[in-house]
């Protein structure tokens, strides 16, 4: 391995060992403290202009396969930063490992840091643009180029990752389900067979197999909604499916004209990268969309409906990322672990009596959620889809359902 240098815009250096692309790139350096789910942070649009530390020390002991992407194109990340990593993963899943991704993906990866001490950096000092190389060994000259760059609020990331052209989406969530009500016990009994050192990965794949949601829910009777795709996760579109929704995603730049054409049910705004206030075509897009359809915002989307009823969004200091943050939601005292990824935060105050808090971050006490007060218009600032991250808010896809039903 070469050695690998990150530099923050304040002059922290800090050095360690190349595992992924060689090269050099900038970006916002963020910290994530989900455990597991790796490849799905890699593959997630919103990390699109960012470099992610990731808190848990050991990365890449599962590997990397073909299917647990959130999508399409590969990785997003401008880079990744990790304590130490496995090159040697263990799992039957498993394709290539996270040092193969990364450089297939031509990504940039720095392992033999202390994360710790840049996770505590970055939550006493906020969020801050930083430069990841293996071909420039000198701080100097990697600081100059790190305060060089305008920083991430002054690019548009979402045309860079939203899709081209409109397609439909079929897939719900995937579910383990044995072939025959004999699998499970066959393999519980061949596991714990004294003469069995290992167990077969190919007797797992015979006795089980991994089955999507039936697509004939999709019927006439379905909520048909269209979603904007800002930078859209997978798997926001496998909990549409689940909850009976057939969808139509549509990039970015769509005009509002042209989906109230399509006359769906129910419009959804969704994830994506950067500062809201860059996307004004979007904004100006939901403002056109708000009391016409009932309109669901996530993450950017909630950011976007914010700003489009005449609200402010503000940057948090070091922002969420991660797995394990808990959330109130207010009406039912209900505290969901929610998965986040979000620098910025809508100012529930700057939008008046239009909308009421329905969502609250118990770690900082900042927004979480808003509805408003007459139109059939709310949205969440965390991930109800998770991918990766706890399922405890995979509710709020069918609470937009019924907000959708009692509508029309």
């Amino acid at each position: 391995m070469s050695k690998a240098l990150l530099v923050l815009s304040d002059g922290t250096v800090f050095e360690g060992k190349s595992f992924g692309a060689e090269g050099e790139t900038i970006g916002e350096v963020v910290f994530n403290t989900s455990m597991t789910g790796y490849q799905e942070i890699l593959t997630d649009a919103s990390y699109k202009g960012q470099i992610v530390t990731m808190t848990y020390p050991q990365m890449g002991n599962y590997g990397v396969n073909k299917e647990d992407i959130e999508s399409a194109g590969g990785a997003k990340a401008e880079g990744f930063i990790v304590k130490e990593y496995l090159g040697f993963p263990s799992n039957w899943r498993s394709d290539m490992s996270l040092g193969s991704y990364l450089r297939e993906n031509g990504i940039v990866g720095i392992e033999g840091i202390d994360t710790r001490a840049l996770t505590r950096h970055l939550r006493n000092h906020g969020a801050q643009m930083g430069i990841l190389s293996t071909t420039e060994t000198g701080p100097a000259e990697l600081l100059e180029k790190v305060r060089a760059h305008p920083g991430i609020s002054a690019f548009d990331f979402v045309k860079d990752v939203s899709t081209g052209k409109a397609y439909t989406w079929s897939d719900g969530c995937w579910k383990w389900q044995p072939k025959d009500s004999n699998a499970l016990s066959v393999m519980s009994n061949e596991s714990t067979d004294k003469d069995n050192e290992s167990l077969d990965p190919s007797r797992i794949t015979h006795h089980a197999s991994r089955s999507l949601e039936d697509p004939s829910r999709i019927t006439h009777h379905s909520s048909r909604v269209v979603v904007y795709d800002f930078g859209i996760k997978f798997n926001i579109l496998r909990n549409l499916i689940d909850a009976g929704f057939a969808a139509t995603v549509v990039p970015a730049r769509t005009p509002a004209e042209a989906v109230l054409e399509m006359n769906p049910d129910g419009i959804i705004l969704s994830n994506g990268p950067g500062d809201p206030e860059a996307v004004t075509y979007a904004i100006e897009n939901a403002r056109k969309l708000i009391g016409k359809k009932p309109v669901f915002g996530i993450c950017l989307g909630h950011q976007i409906l914010g700003l489009a009823m005449g609200g402010r969004t503000y940057k948090l200091k070091f922002g969420h990322h991660g797995g394990n943050h808990p959330v109130k939601e207010l009406m039912s005292g209900k505290v969901e672990i929610t998965s986040q990824n979000h620098n910025y935060c809508v100012d529930i105050h700057s939008l008046g009596d239009k909308v009421k808090l329905t969502h609250r971050n118990l770690y900082d006490g900042t927004e979480e959620g808003m509805q408003h007060v007459e139109l059939p218009v709310f949205s969440v600032q965390h991930h109800p889809e998770a991918g990766p991250g706890p399922n405890d808010s995979a509710h709020i896809f069918e609470n937009f359902r019924a907000m959708m039903r009692s509508r029309s």
